[in-house]
């Protein structure tokens, strides 16, 4: 039985959600098409996923460390508000510089917004299962996936209507404005929580699966497996990053994975202005794709206990990584909006299994008696692909037909998804 307390802190949780949600369908969902449409290359692109991922992989151990003996509530706040604070310089955006000056002053600001955005993170996850006791977790992530996904695909809706309606730079401004609003709303409620404790709660190794990942930019076509960054603040004092334990099937289980990481961004910098410059799409076609992603992935996701229950998690991580190239390939084909629209309903499809078994291999192959060290190796992993792919990418594809460009990257997710059959 639920206390006051619960009651009170899941309603919050589930209104921060919302408006994240709000956030992502809004001001993230077309961060990169806004400086595609203003004619960022793609290693500009690239750089907003990098540059996070370079703050990622240098702060992530050390706030860790910081976190494990403070208030968790408090500062999942405080990082909350000072990530998000910036979304507001992006308002100004569209109309004070020349279209060169903004691409530079984008990629400054995610950077920024990158340093807090390791802290929250790292902070939320922790906090959200000391709040949430194990027993109603399920419930209380299920909900926040579904509203996640219902105020995204809104949201996204919304906003495409607005680009494609209202004038530039003010389409863009009111979009930059709703995403702002959003995140301020959101953190309002991260800052009613309360933990009502000072005894450490029960910790158990179960992964969230909460799809919100506070403090990590999202981009369509992209998952980012936040599993385990909470077991980064239960090091207790001992060292989190060993390579002893890349011996035997969880070295070999990190190195499938830093293939499928990097691989999944190597062509990241390309789609947006492949959206842009080659489909034509407007900023209307491109919401619908971002909706029928999430859309997708929450059906899919309402599936996966059945699927692991009769087949496994391996099978399923094994059945997403050989699809893992359908979204570039189908891209790659396109000639108008419907393809995408395919494109992105099958995306949703394939993060969802990828996700789940991915995420419960890592957690299956990890000791529970070492587990900040193994979680701690994976965020290097996970960094190190990002960090690599997003840079690679642009240089291995920038000076290609982006056409030709967008089909290789997807016999490259293709021959990442066949290191899992020995490996994962």
């Amino acid at each position: 039985m639920q206390t006051d307390l619960q009651r009170t802190n899941f309603r919050h949780l589930y209104w921060d959600v919302i408006w994240f949600g709000v956030l992502t369908g809004s001001t993230m969902t077309f961060l990169a098409v806004f400086a595609s449409r203003q004619g960022a290359s793609p290693l500009q692109i690239g750089l907003l996923t990098a540059g996070p991922a370079l703050i990622n992989l240098f702060l992530s151990l050390p706030v860790g460390r910081w976190l494990e003996n403070r208030s968790l509530t408090r500062i999942t706040y405080l990082a909350a508000f000072w990530h998000r604070l910036p979304y507001f310089l992006l308002i100004l955006i569209p109309a004070a510089f020349a279209p060169t000056i903004q691409i530079l002053f984008l990629i400054l600001v995610i950077v920024v917004m990158s340093l807090p955005g390791a802290v929250l993170a790292i902070a939320f996850n922790a906090m959200f299962a000391d709040v949430v006791s194990p027993e109603l977790r399920g419930e209380v992530v299920g909900r926040r996936n579904a509203l996640l996904a219902v105020s995204i695909a809104a949201s996204s809706l919304g906003s495409g209507q607005i680009l494609d309606r209202a004038a530039f730079p003010v389409n863009y401004q009111i979009v930059f404005g709703l995403g702002s609003f959003g995140a301020m709303m959101s953190t309002y409620h991260l800052w009613r929580i309360r933990s009502g404790s000072t005894q450490t709660p029960t910790r158990i190794g179960k992964p969230l699966l909460d799809y919100a990942r506070p403090g990590l930019i999202r981009f369509p076509d992209v998952f980012r497996a936040s599993v385990g960054l909470r077991f980064l603040t239960r090091g207790r004092g001992k060292p989190l990053l060993r390579l002893d334990i890349l011996r035997g099937a969880f070295g070999k289980f990190m190195f499938a994975c830093l293939i499928l990481y990097a691989v999944q961004y190597v062509p990241i910098p390309l789609f947006p202005i492949y959206y842009v410059n080659v489909l034509h799409l407007t900023d209307g076609e491109i919401s619908l794709g971002s909706s029928l992603f999430y859309t997708s992935m929450l059906l899919t996701s309402l599936q996966i206990r059945w699927l692991t229950t009769r087949f496994g998690h391996r099978w399923i991580l094994l059945m997403g990584a050989m699809i893992f190239s359908a979204y570039p390939l189908l891209l790659g084909l396109a000639r108008d909006s419907r393809l995408f629209w395919a494109a992105s309903f099958s995306a949703g499809v394939v993060w969802a299994l990828v996700n789940a078994g991915l995420v419960n291999r890592l957690m299956g192959l990890a000791r529970d008696d070492d587990r900040p060290a193994h979680m701690a190796l994976h965020n290097l992993v996970l960094n190190t692909g990002i960090l690599a792919g997003s840079i690679i990418g642009p240089e291995l594809l920038g000076g290609m037909d982006l056409r030709q460009a967008v089909l290789l990257s997807a016999v490259l997710r293709f021959l990442g998804g066949l290191s899992f059959i020995p490996w994962g």
